[in-house]
């Protein structure tokens, strides 16, 4: 077995989405290695603690890399849904106008961002709106396939590439769920997941997915699922890692 690896499957079900980012790093250091496989997550309530946001961002800022804001925004604008009066259709076209810029200003967005592939996925001949087919989709009085409630983000054509490192994109897929009572669940799968970069603001970008989607169709957001191939502790240290939780947790016992 790979020395980095736990095989042993771990699955998290919380209702604070910093919870269940500290369970998912104190599994690791409970464990071999410094991988999971597969870690199954599921999400309800949507709930955060802001000691351990604050003491991640800090600790992110520190090592010079996105803050959970940043990383979270690649996969829904928050702040731009906002500031277009959460009109859907001004976001989408706000969007696709700075994308040019925001792969001028950041060469890793040379690729896209997931957002950009949400909204505007290359076929070849035109761009797709997949949200949009989806929310559509959703408003219809008519019965929906539930097949067609799905978005795709890995794009053949462009990512299977040769390069021994890829950062994009590691979120491959998305669907959604319409329940009888109302409700909307999102799935999700990564391929391969940073913790410690990436995981916070990918879940939290995927909580506001699923909410700016619940919103448009005049539902409620439920529930998130992530599923991970490979869940990997990045860039810290095992032992880095446990100072990390120790800082979040030492004036934190009050919250979840």
């Amino acid at each position: 077995m790979n020395k980095l690896m736990n095989s042993t499957p771990f699955m998290i079900e919380d209702a604070v989405l910093s919870a269940a980012w500290c369970k998912a790093v104190q599994f690791i250091l409970d464990n071999p290695g410094i991988e999971i496989s597969p870690l199954v997550l599921t999400l309800t309530e949507f709930e955060e603690s802001e000691r351990a946001r604050t003491v991640l961002d800090s600790s992110l800022e520190e090592n010079q890399m996105d803050s959970i804001r940043i990383v979270s925004e690649t996969i829904f604008p928050s702040s731009l849904y906002s500031f277009c009066g959460e009109n859907r259709h001004r976001l989408y076209e706000e969007y696709n106008d700075i994308m040019p810029r925001l792969k001028g200003i950041d060469a890793r967005n040379n690729r896209g961002t997931y957002f950009e592939r949400l909204i505007a996925f290359d076929s070849g001949n035109q761009k797709i709106n997949q949200l949009e087919i989806i929310i559509s989709s959703l408003l219809s009085p008519s019965t929906i396939r539930r097949s067609k409630l799905q978005a795709s983000i890995f794009d053949p054509t462009k990512d299977h590439t040769n390069g021994p490192y890829q950062r994009f994109p590691c979120l491959q897929h998305v669907t959604f769920h319409k329940t009888e009572n109302g409700g909307l669940i999102l799935n999700s799968f990564y391929a391969l997941q940073y913790l410690y970069q990436r995981a916070y603001g990918n879940w939290l970008g995927l909580i506001n997915l699923g909410k700016f989607i619940a919103q448009e169709s005049n539902l409620r957001l439920d529930r998130v699922n992530c599923f991970v191939g490979i869940e990997k502790l990045d860039e810290l240290t095992k032992e880095q890692a446990k100072k990390l939780l120790e800082k979040i947790n030492s004036k934190n016992h009050h919250e979840s």
